[in-house]
């Protein structure tokens, strides 16, 4: 026989007698779980007493059931943002040291690969760069970012040139044309200047119109609606036994606001949910049921809200920040709510 079966041998028997040997663990717990078992007594059991009338739940204790409340689904009906968010003075601070920074780091400005040689536009060129004492740049003032000092590139605290109204006014400047198509200077008094863009202030803004969605560019608008009894929501309504919670949220805006509007579902999942408790009287029977709504998230592309004719007895709506709507929501009611506003 080869050394390596007797090995084998030897090792198969010695295993062997270790599992005579060793006890099963399982089997020690589970005798000790019966020996206990067996030997319990009644005297370990504890006593069964009868409540007294004084021990048992009073109808204020009683907590309400589910048949107690009312399963409603919400629409919160946003309209983006459509203008970036006011720079801080440090933002604008710090984006005007990055131009700066662009204008010591870039290589210099080729201009024969932009312009061709004596044609109006290089000669446009050539004399707002001369303006600007070389810079290429248009809204960094006078700044030489290859020269000996290009070091010295951060504004003095307060300085208006990096405001937004500074750059506009750069901008604009450089895009008005000096020189005409025949290669003659324009006069400064029949210059055309571009148009200027649009004020980030509507009219609407100017007014305090709250109806109109051309307002608060900058921020989330939520429309909100005007119940029978005066307060201010979300419109909202009870979730029949054949719908689920996006279905009654999509048919309560389409019943609430109308069909005017371009608007998209964005999840069929809710997020957030509003609690009103049920009132129950002294002997804990149900006075009024409470109501569970879930509020489900939409957009709207297009339109306007329209409350012609609903059903729900709406009778305005208001187009409303996050500020404006804590203001006029009930404290209760914004406290649910207020974890799913954006943030600007």
């Amino acid at each position: 026989m080869a050394a390596s079966s007797r090995g084998a041998l030897a090792i198969r028997g010695l295993l062997r007698s270790l599992q005579i040997r060793a006890p099963n663990p399982w089997r020690a717990y589970s005798g000790a779980a019966a020996a206990a078992s067996t030997t319990t007594t009644p005297i370990d059991l504890p006593p069964t007493t009868t409540p007294t009338p004084s021990e048992t739940a009073t109808p204020q204790q009683q907590q309400p059931g589910k048949s107690h409340y009312r399963i409603q689904a919400g629409i919160i009906l946003t309209r983006a943002p459509l203008l970036t968010a006011e720079e801080t003075p440090f933002e604008s601070a710090f984006y005007f040291y990055q131009k700066r920074l662009n204008e010591r780091l870039s290589m210099p400005f080729v201009t024969s690969v932009y312009f061709k040689p004596d044609t109006p536009a290089l000669i446009d060129w050539n004399l707002k760069v001369r303006d600007r004492e070389g810079t290429v740049a248009k809204e960094l003032g006078v700044y030489h970012g290859k020269s000996a000092r290009a070091w010295d590139d951060e504004l003095a605290a307060g300085d208006p040139l990096s405001s937004r109204a500074a750059v506009y006014d750069a901008l604009l400047r450089d895009a008005t044309m000096r020189v005409s198509d025949d290669a003659e200077i324009i006069p400064v008094e029949e210059r055309v200047a571009p148009e200027a863009p649009q004020s980030r202030v509507t009219e609407a803004d100017r007014a305090g119109d709250v109806a109109r969605l051309d307002r608060a560019l900058d921020r989330t608008l939520y429309l909100v609606v005007k119940g029978k009894d005066g307060r201010w929501a979300f419109p909202t309504a009870a979730v029949a036994t054949d719908e689920h919670l996006h279905e009654t949220a999509k048919r309560v805006m389409d019943k609430t606001a109308g069909l005017d509007m371009n608007t998209w579902m964005v999840g069929r999942v809710p997020v957030a949910h509003h609690v009103v408790r049920p009132a129950l009287g002294e002997d804990g029977s149900l006075q009024k049921r409470g109501e569970k709504t879930f509020f489900l998230k939409a957009r709207i592309m297009a339109g306007q809200a329209n409350l012609a004719g609903n059903p729900f007895g709406y009778t305005e709506f208001k187009w409303l920040t996050a500020e404006e709507l804590k203001a006029n929501v009930d404290e209760k009611y914004y406290h649910s709510v207020r974890n799913m506003l954006a943030d600007r």
